[in-house]
């Protein structure tokens, strides 16, 4: 890493980081041994303590190795929202020596059928709520699914907003492969002992990129641990810094930083299931929240409530988050507030940040600086480094880089290069470095549309659309929005026999109800033909170029 990347290294900081040669299910009994009593995770007025979340963990874990088969390496999915149910999932996952495999709980059966086949799961933990979606798999490779209510986790009366699908009671199931929860933790099985070490798999967070379907990025406790310890050091988190985890669990930042951090450092989290921004500034003002991460969009519409000013909010100490570019003036309304809003950079494949602003010189729309370990570079076309100034793309290497993609080598190598004898990561993404280190955001060299901070694919959203019976050719696109800053647009030639017959909205309401809601096309366009190559390929960026 060069110099000046620390030239504005916060004050105190040392510039390595030693991660415990531990698995990450260690954290759980360190925190349970030190703070038994103390709250974990906060769900609408209920607590689950530090002591309870360890044992409920291995409760799970016994069931799964016992009652489902899972043994070491296993891949196991993860399908729900922020819950404690999820927190206890991810870690009895772990305590199985098993691997964890989050999935978008947006995504519908059709898009569940790629994570079952190709990570090889057998068994899927899933919520009440999305169980229609996972259980016609059980067919398909699936042969053991674990349905958990929310509202098992109810056991206080609260004045809260509590969302239909969180209170549902829970449902009896008679289907043979299909458990309930509490009927799992009820049988007070133990797991054998825990054998997994730093180097083996952990979590297998999916990614898509320029070839269609989503790719298992893979991971293990070590990598893991750093990014987890990297954002707890970084900010100075306490234990008795609370927590507001509002971004999914299911994504690495959410993950990493609101769930698997906190734990680390034995601080409790205020849950909230989907986004409500009365519930969260409540919440803050009950629990006296001191850190939030969150997306822009989010803050921008906490920000927009009316109510704001009715809630005591002076206990934040601290926000950040990434994703996409905070406005300039949503920036500043914060900073009015005394609160400075810390931006950083990650993706999947370095499992959450690999940069973030320092948070004493935070500037503005940046990706921040380097974090501990870590060696980023932005080099041209030949892999050469650039002076500042210069746009090319960010390659990295670092503690928290994965390890490659789940069976698949042909991307894993593509996705490397070696300079000066280092293996980096090619993030697809162009930048530049300023004078003093910082990294900015220019471009992207892979095809992704960012919508409301969830990231598009359009090759996936693409293979999709060839599944509706009156699509021939389609090429997706990026389009803007006041709201989401880009919504997906699908460019489509239909087959002759459907033209006339079929409306554009008919495919947005088809695509509504075979992706999930953040990947489905809002605007499509019907063409008579796409333009192409001289080889035939199609020329999306000509048709991204024409989009105002």
């Amino acid at each position: 890493m060069s110099d000046r990347h620390f030239a504005f290294w916060p004050k105190g900081q040392p510039r390595s980081m030693s991660v415990p040669a531990t698995s990450l299910f260690y954290n759980a009994e360190v925190s349970a041994a030190r703070y038994p009593d103390k709250p974990y995770l906060v769900f609408y007025d209920t607590t689950v303590s530090f002591a309870e979340f360890r044992d409920e963990a291995e409760r799970l874990a016994g069931f799964l190795q016992q009652e489902c088969g899972v043994k070491k390496g296993d891949r196991v999915l993860l399908f729900m929202q922020n819950s404690p149910q999820y927190a206890i999932g991810y870690y009895g996952i772990l305590r199985a020596d098993a691997v964890v495999v989050p999935v978008n709980p947006m995504n519908l059966a059709n898009e569940l059928r790629h994570y079952v086949k190709d990570s090889g799961a057998t068994v899927a933990l899933v919520a009440q709520e999305l169980s229609a979606q996972m259980q016609p798999l059980l067919e398909e490779g699936l042969k053991h699914i674990l349905v958990a209510a929310y509202s098992d986790y109810l056991k206080v009366p609260t004045d809260l907003n509590v969302p239909a699908f969180v209170a549902a009671p829970r449902q009896a199931i008679q289907q043979v492969g299909v458990s309930l929860w509490s009927d799992a933790l009820a049988l007070n099985l133990r797991p054998g002992p825990a054998t997994a070490g730093p180097d083996d798999l952990c979590v297998m967070p999916y990614t898509s990129g320029t070839t269609g379907q989503p790719k298992g990025c893979m991971h293990s406790h070590r990598t893991a641990m750093h990014t987890l310890i990297a954002g707890e050091y970084w900010f100075n988190m306490k234990p008795d810094t609370v927590r507001l985890a509002v971004l999914p669990f299911f994504h690495v930042t959410g993950m990493q930083g609101s769930m698997s951090g906190p734990l680390y450092t034995g601080a409790s989290v205020v849950l909230l299931p989907r986004w409500d921004r009365d519930a969260a500034a409540r919440l803050i003002q009950r629990y006296k929240v001191g850190a939030w991460t969150a997306i822009p969009t989010m803050v921008v519409d906490f920000l927009a409530n009316p109510h704001l000013p009715d809630y005591d909010l002076s206990s934040i100490q601290r926000m950040s988050g990434g994703g996409a570019a905070m406005p300039e003036a949503v920036a500043q309304k914060l900073a009015d507030m005394g609160i400075t809003y810390v931006e950083g950079y990650g993706l999947s494949e370095t499992i959450a940040p690999s940069h973030i602003n320092p948070p004493d010189r935070a500037k503005k729309q940046c990706l921040g600086i380097p974090l501990y370990d870590v060696d980023s570079r932005v080099v041209d076309t030949d892999f050469r480094e650039l002076p500042p100034g210069e746009a090319g793309e960010v390659v990295t290497c670092g503690p928290q880089v994965f390890l490659g993609y789940w069976n698949n080598p042909q991307a894993t190598e593509a996705a490397f290069v070696t300079i000066d004898g280092k293996r980096f990561f090619r993030t697809g993404d162009i930048a530049r470095i300023d004078e003093d280190g910082y990294f900015f955001m220019v471009d992207r060299a892979k095809r992704m549309i960012n919508a409301s901070g969830y990231k598009v694919w359009p090759a996936e959203v693409e293979a999709l659309l060839y599944g509706h019976p009156a699509i021939q050719e389609a090429c997706v696109i990026g389009a803007r929005d006041a709201h989401r800053g880009e919504t997906v647009k699908a460019v489509v030639v239909l087959k002759e026999a459907s033209r006339g017959n079929v409306s554009e909205q008919d495919v947005i309401g088809w695509s509504r109800a075979n992706m999930a809601a953040y990947k489905a096309p809002r605007i499509v366009e019907f063409v008579e033909a796409l333009p192409k190559s001289a080889t035939g390929k199609i020329l999306w960026r000509a048709l991204q170029e024409k989009e105002p």
